[in-house]
């Protein structure tokens, strides 16, 4: 892969992600009510809160239309610990 910066891509760790000590009944559990709360957003409903417990105590976080942005990449982080793949677009390529 062509990469003008010479920086290395960024790799995806789950043994090292803020998300490590979860079970994945838990993640799933995460997953379902962040993607509840995110539909609840996206159509006005109310403001949100999402919460999950974690090995040392549970975490709970308020979300508004405002940082619909957020939520979405707490989803994305969520599928990825799961080893969900996620959608990427081909790449364009001009047409002479």
């Amino acid at each position: 892969m062509f990469n003008p910066w010479g920086v290395p891509p960024i790799q995806y760790n789950p043994n090292t992600s803020i998300l490590a000590g979860m079970t994945t009944a838990q993640l799933q559990q995460a997953l379902g009510n962040a993607q509840a709360a995110l539909v609840q957003l996206q159509t006005g409903a109310k403001v949100v809160s999402v919460s999950y417990a974690q090995g040392d105590g549970s975490r709970s976080v308020s979300y508004t239309a405002a940082n619909a942005a957020g939520l979405t990449q707490f989803i994305m982080q969520l599928q990825q610990q799961l080893g969900i793949p996620g959608v990427r677009r081909r790449a364009l390529r001009p047409i002479f």
